[in-house]
């Protein structure tokens, strides 16, 4: 990996911790906006690097909110890089609308699934509004701003982000 996509992968896992200092009001104080950097940079580097942030940046918001689930956050950060990469295929092959609707519902519905065996079903409906309004934000930023960072970031991103 080169020296410029490691640090502009540092520099989106730091604006995860930024992120994840914005809370959206919801059941457990996890749902942030940390999901917004991630999706850049596996829009821009893409979806090893993407993963990475998006794992590690959740499991930096999760501390900086206290672990509200616990251990079960190393579960949501493998889904969470699961998510990026797959955004980022989808979103580098030029489809950003299937890329951004993939995303939102496996945030939001898929996601917190095991949480109905883990905690109970009422739990996982609860954190469903919640995560639909935070997925839906941390995308449509993610998208509108992405195409905008393409060209700082052109020596990280060569030949990954053309249009």
């Amino acid at each position: 990996m080169k020296v410029e996509k490691v640090t502009w992968m540092a520099v989106f896992i730091a604006l995860t911790v930024v992120g994840g200092m914005l809370k959206i009001p919801a059941i457990i104080g996890s749902v942030a906006l940390d999901s917004f950097p991630a999706i850049v940079a596996a829009a821009l580097l893409g979806g090893i690097p993407g993963a990475i942030v998006g794992g590690i940046g959740h499991m930096v918001s999760a501390l900086i909110g206290g672990m509200p689930l616990g251990p079960m956050h190393f579960l949501i950060a493998i889904e969470m890089a699961i998510l990026t990469w797959i955004f980022a295929y989808f979103y580098q092959k030029g489809s950003k609308w299937t890329a951004s609707i993939l995303f939102v519902l496996g945030n939001t519905f898929a996601a917190p699934l095991p949480f109905i065996f883990l905690i109970s079903k009422a739990f996982y409906i609860s954190l469903v509004p919640s995560l639909l309004i935070a997925s839906i934000f941390n995308t449509v930023l993610a998208v509108i701003v992405a195409p905008r960072l393409a060209s700082i970031m052109k020596p990280a991103v060569a030949g990954k982000f053309q249009k």
